[in-house]
């Protein structure tokens, strides 16, 4: 399956809503129940395999989980790829499209420094990335400004300044992740338009009303499978 078709998913208004899946059986899974696109999770991938998020697990151990996954279903794989691993732009571009996928997440954290990229560097890195891609990598640019935010709403004109200049550097969605309010999701949402934006879920919101082109469920998925099986360990 192309970046095209998963690109002309994404409709603000009518969001392509992205269960996040972790290995090759519940890529199948997700596809069963009719979703048209397959995501992963890169904390679920990384913990399967006895790693925590955040690139602790090896860049080949990675690739190998969404190559596997790719290879499985017949619709268009999108991957969590973090913040690139560290690599060249044109070699995470090459491995990355080895695997199959025709899209990916790339967010603003340098988990080597821990801390957020500068917004001049991230574009730097995203432009790098559509050169090397063209049109075969549907590019959603996450943004972290939110994730350890207390004042959601003050953290509001510098993610919107990220996402215009991701936008501009060629990604094809924007992602503000961890927005708990939906007034600031909204706003978001306005300030970019007419450009796609991936929300996550908020409790009682109704997404697609706010815009949104896309929705992650994230590690959600992968979470509550987890707190089942715990669970009914302990019913043994």
């Amino acid at each position: 399956m192309t970046a095209a078709r998963l690109r002309e998913l994404h409709v603000p208004g009518k969001p392509l809503v992205l269960p996040n899946a972790w290995d090759a059986d519940t890529a199948h899974l997700v596809v069963d129940a009719g979703f048209p696109v397959v995501a992963t999770s890169s904390f679920a991938v990384a913990m399967v395999q006895g790693f925590q998020d955040g690139e602790h697990a090896p860049v080949e151990e990675m690739f190998a989980a969404a190559a596997r996954i790719a290879k499985a279903v017949p619709v268009p794989v999108t991957v969590d790829a973090e913040s690139g691993y560290g690599l060249p732009a044109a070699e995470f571009v090459e491995r990355l499209l080895e695997t199959g996928a025709v899209g990916c997440n790339l967010e603003d954290t340098d988990h080597g420094r821990g801390q957020l990229r500068s917004i001049s560097e991230q574009s730097d890195f995203l432009a790098a990335v559509r050169e090397a891609a063209g049109q075969e990598l549907v590019l959603n640019a996450r943004t972290d400004l939110f994730l350890r935010a207390e004042d959601q709403a003050a953290q509001l004109p510098g993610a919107v300044e990220r996402a215009r200049a991701y936008l501009a550097a060629g990604a094809d969605c924007v992602y503000p992740i961890a927005v708990r309010s939906a007034e600031v999701l909204g706003e978001f949402v306005k300030a970019v338009s007419p450009a796609a934006v991936n929300g996550n879920r908020i409790p009682d919101t109704d997404l697609a009303s706010l815009g949104v082109a896309r929705i992650s469920l994230g590690a959600g998925l992968w979470k509550e499978t987890r707190d089942w099986f715990a669970n009914r360990l302990k019913e043994l």
